[in-house]
């Protein structure tokens, strides 16, 4: 397995562990807005699915500049991960279906039969992730180290960007 190809799958278990993101869209004025979404899978050749009412405002907001950022956090295992990319509005009923879990009844209530829904599909082309030692002991200390010191980068933690998308099998 290629450099690349580990990164790009270390990307994927990251997102895979946090399952929450913020879904970062822009408005017509050219606000961004940012909203939790529930991922439902992880291609990753760096793609992303979510499901979304058709009407919505992120929806609307993606048609008109489908450039987006999904960001991920996981306080537990101390991982941050952002993810840039071009999202599209999805009519596909059998991948619905293959994504489809019970607890997005809270959402849409009528299941796959919600009027409006539809899936939002997010091509990534860029990752940039941090991670830092789970352990507290270790994140203090190295605090501790950096703040004496003045150097940021005497503080345990790990920043990569990673290139997604177009990438060999």
């Amino acid at each position: 397995m290629n450099a690349n190809r580990e990164a790009v799958q270390h990307v994927a278990e990251l997102v895979e562990r946090a399952k929450i993101s913020m879904l970062t869209t822009m408005t017509s004025t050219g606000k961004h807005v940012s909203r939790p979404m529930a991922v439902q899978d992880v291609e990753f050749d760096g793609d992303l699915w979510f499901f979304a009412y058709e009407d919505s405002d992120k929806a609307t907001q993606l048609r008109a500049n489908p450039q987006v950022n999904v960001s991920f956090s996981n306080d537990k295992s101390s991982e941050w991960t952002s993810v840039s990319g071009t999202a599209e509005i999805v009519h596909d009923q059998a991948k619905a279906e293959e994504l489809w879990s019970a607890p997005l009844k809270t959402w849409f209530p009528e299941g796959l039969d919600t009027p409006g829904l539809t899936l939002i599909k997010v091509h990534a082309d860029s990752a940039e992730y941090w991670e830092s030692s789970s352990s507290k002991v270790v994140q203090l200390i190295g605090a501790a180290r950096a703040a004496i010191s003045g150097d940021p980068d005497k503080f345990p933690s790990t920043n990569e960007e990673v290139s997604l998308g177009d990438n060999p099998a």
